[in-house]
């Protein structure tokens, strides 16, 4: 996100970038499982090492050091954290990181959109032939 003091905010002289969707490709190459360690390993980058969970100012501290997203401004931390506590509590444990990776991954969204529209017609098919 490029806040409005930003340099790198987006102008018709220097478009928004494009964002490039990695997972589904770590996914194929990776398998769930690999994948699922490579967001573990992601998190841990990220997190508190004190808390064992993803804060406020951990997130500020290594995002500008680990992905180099110095230019992100409180609200755009904030809005990264909120977007993904579900329980509430003002930071993103494991869990949440990698539900929150997920749910940011347009193709892996349609993939499970897709996988679960079919176990649910097959789960209503069986249960319709038997009555």
């Amino acid at each position: 996100m490029a806040s409005p003091k930003s340099p790198t905010r987006p102008t018709q002289q220097n478009p928004e970038p494009q964002f490039h969707d990695f997972l589904p490709a770590m996914a194929g190459n990776l398998g769930g499982e690999g994948l699922i360690g490579e967001l573990c390993n992601g998190f841990e980058l990220l997190m508190d090492r004190e808390r064992g969970v993803i804060t406020f100012e951990s997130l500020r501290r290594n995002a500008a050091a680990v992905l180099g997203l110095g230019d992100l401004t409180d609200d755009d931390v904030r809005s990264m954290i909120d977007e993904g506590d579900f329980d509430c509590d003002g930071a993103l444990n494991q869990m949440e990181f990698c539900v929150l990776m997920f749910r940011l991954s347009p193709d892996l969204m349609e993939a499970s959109r897709c996988l679960v529209t079919e176990v649910i017609e097959e789960e209503f098919g069986d249960c319709t032939r038997r009555h």
